[in-house]
């Protein structure tokens, strides 16, 4: 029997590696088994394609892509919250949705949760024009899906995280946030509820939201010709700011970091406080993080499609926030 339980041992060490200074501590390079080049393209590739028309919030492409990414959900093992994946809701262009699912935390009293969010829509087809929104933003909804894998990975590595992680595909932020207000919504309502404990998920209980938005591309660097670079938009004392320093350090990252939109205040808060989906959290006191590479002047045309985006950089970018959200979480 002694033998038997080694060998599992041994099997499971082969597969989940400790953090080498902390021998029950489980190291967030297992996750690296899960990071996939190819998937992010793939899945770009997919959000881009002519059958979902863009992704405009109450097209038919926008309906298909909520049932799509209801399927990535399941493949990586997430929860449904409040029985549902899509969660529906009415703006002047129809029925959108939100698809949700949860990574559940360990769990101290009360539950606390952060917020993983992209959001999925875009342009659509405009006077005959078909706007693909690679970067804007199948690159985030990429990047999303590749770190609700990571770190439901890790789970199956028995990482144990105090945090419940909220993993949120979001509609309609091209409607003024409209899928941002309609979480937070339902959080404020108390009508989500997570599945495995059977209660409400309250704003109370939201101790961080991380918006992913425009992830993808390497053609607004902030030292010309260094397209390892990432900006992080947060208050300075909320946004863990030196938890990514610290993972940076590591080998293999060492990218560019800034924490203003290109040094400029003004456009730092219109970014950061107004045109992206963690205004709504804001707004109501939760503290937020916007992960970006910036806005390139092929946003919002048709240009902005899936060869141009920069699949390499991606990854790197996708694998330094899984290793700082491994520290929040």
């Amino acid at each position: 029997m002694t033998k038997i339980r080694n060998y599992f041992i041994i099997i499971f060490l082969a597969v989940c590696v400790p953090a080498a200074a902390q021998r029950y501590s489980i190291s967030p390079i297992n996750a690296d088994r899960v990071l996939d080049r190819d998937s992010l393209r793939t899945w770009v590739e997919h959000l881009c394609s002519r059958e979902l028309g863009g992704r405009a919030t109450g097209s038919e492409g926008g309906r298909e892509t909520a049932l799509w990414l209801e399927e990535q959900f399941k493949a990586i093992s997430l929860r449904p919250i409040g029985g549902a994946w899509r969660h529906g809701f009415v703006t002047g262009d129809g029925l959108a949705r939100n698809v949700l699912g949860l990574i559940p935390g360990s769990y101290t009293q009360p539950s606390r949760y952060v917020i993983l969010m992209a959001h999925f829509d875009n342009l659509g087809i405009l006077g005959g024009r078909f706007y693909p929104g690679a970067d804007a933003n199948a690159s985030g909804v990429a990047a999303l899906l590749q770190l609700a894998r990571m770190a439901s990975h890790m789970k199956e590595c028995r990482k144990v995280y105090p945090h419940g992680l909220i993993i949120a595909a979001l509609d309609a932020k091209e409607k003024n946030q409209a899928g941002a207000e309609q979480l937070w919504r339902q959080l404020s309502s108390g009508t989500l509820t997570d599945p495995v404990t059977g209660k409400a998920i309250t704003a109370s209980q939201i101790d961080l939201v991380v918006n992913l938005d425009q992830l993808g591309s390497t053609l607004a660097p902030l030292t010309e010709g260094n397209k390892r670079y990432l900006l992080m938009l947060s208050e300075e004392y909320t946004g863990r700011r030196n938890s990514l320093e610290r993972v940076n350090q590591d080998p293999g990252f060492g990218f560019e970091l800034g924490y203003t939109y290109y040094g400029s205040k003004d456009f730092t808060k219109l970014f950061y406080r107004s045109i992206s989906d963690q205004r709504v959290f804001l707004e109501h006191g939760i503290p937020a993080v916007m992960f970006t590479s910036g806005i390139t002047f092929r946003n919002n045309k048709p240009e902005d499609n899936a060869a141009s985006l920069d699949y390499d950089i991606l990854t790197a970018r996708t694998r330094l926030i899984f290793f700082w959200l491994d520290k929040v979480l």
